[in-house]
């Protein structure tokens, strides 16, 4: 028999955790599957939570948000969905390991997943000495040398926002795409060192103490902090996709401000492949802001079963 849920988190990172935790204080039969392949499994370090002053892993953070949501009843499962389609009024579910479920509404939260070339040592220090966002990160860097490890536009344009909070600051455009002239002189101008050039390894100390990364010459450039711009973030919308939910021209999930459903009824999307700064603060808003409006969908439908 399909085991069968009234709703099914699809990604159990920060936006699916808060929504689980919100849904199962309301009394409701969860699934959260996950891959475990997210995000926040990367980073070691978020700075600027609510009560977390020194900061939080996001290790830390999805261990106790599934603590918390276990308390709840709400069920884990670890494996990729593959396919959702729908059936009649369900939708149906299916993972990697050829596992199938039910479920009244589903929701999205499969998140983005930033572009890491293939450089040694470039994610043992993400979130402690590696940043990728300046509105989450940049104030760690003040008055630093920083590094900005990136590709083409992206980068140039990482390393101009950075002039916020520092003005040492060398951009190695990793990939040699071309910058457009008048990029190129608001760097000059900045006075933000340019080298166009392969980055071989980034060297660190257990993420902690970054030191800054050997070129494909060989040359060692020193810094203390260092910033990822390369772009081509993959934004994780296959099953959003499959399921003909309206996308942004930037791959996007588009959905009602005030629900966060999508185009299609009961598929809800929630944390940073939704349309928002892609902050863990506001992932877990659109959690909790999704898991509610899901309730009251389940209670109208709950009731409507009930007069028919």
């Amino acid at each position: 028999m399909i085991e069968h849920y009234e709703c099914i988190i699809i990604g159990g990172g920060i936006a699916g955790l808060q929504a689980a935790v919100q849904l199962g204080r309301y009394k409701h039969n969860i699934l959260v599957i996950d891959s475990n392949d997210g995000r926040s499994n990367l980073c070691k370090g978020y700075h600027n939570i609510l009560g977390w002053p020194d900061g939080v892993s996001g290790e830390t953070l999805r261990s106790l948000g599934k603590i918390h949501a276990q308390r709840y009843r709400v069920q884990f499962q670890t494996d990729k969905v593959v396919q959702v389609r729908q059936e009649q009024e369900l939708y149906i579910v299916t993972t990697e390991a050829g596992t199938t479920y039910k479920a009244n509404i589903i929701l999205l939260a499969t998140g983005v997943m930033d572009r890491l070339p293939n450089i040694l040592h470039i994610k043992d220090g993400l979130g402690l000495t590696v940043y990728v966002c300046p509105d989450c990160d940049g104030y760690e860097v003040q008055h630093k040398c920083v590094l900005v490890l990136g590709a083409g536009k992206t980068g140039a344009e990482m390393s101009l926002a950075l002039t916020y909070w520092t003005k040492d600051i060398v951009y190695i455009n990793h990939d040699g795409t071309p910058i457009e002239d008048e990029l190129q002189k608001k760097l000059h101008a900045a006075e933000i060192s340019y080298i166009n050039e392969k980055i071989e390894e980034v060297l660190t100390e257990d993420g902690s103490f970054f030191q800054g990364v050997r070129l494909q010459s060989g040359k060692i450039v020193s810094g203390e902090r260092a910033f990822i711009a390369f772009g081509g973030n993959h934004v994780r919308n296959e099953l959003a996709e499959q399921l003909g939910v309206s996308l942004q021209p930037n791959k996007h999930i588009i959905t009602d401000p005030r629900t966060k459903e999508t185009n299609i009824r009961n598929i809800w999307v929630a944390g940073d492949i939704a349309i928002h700064s892609e902050q863990v603060t506001i992932a877990m808003g659109e959690g909790a802001q999704a898991a509610i409006w899901i309730h009251k969908r389940l209670l109208e439908e709950q009731e409507n079963r009930r007069s028919n």
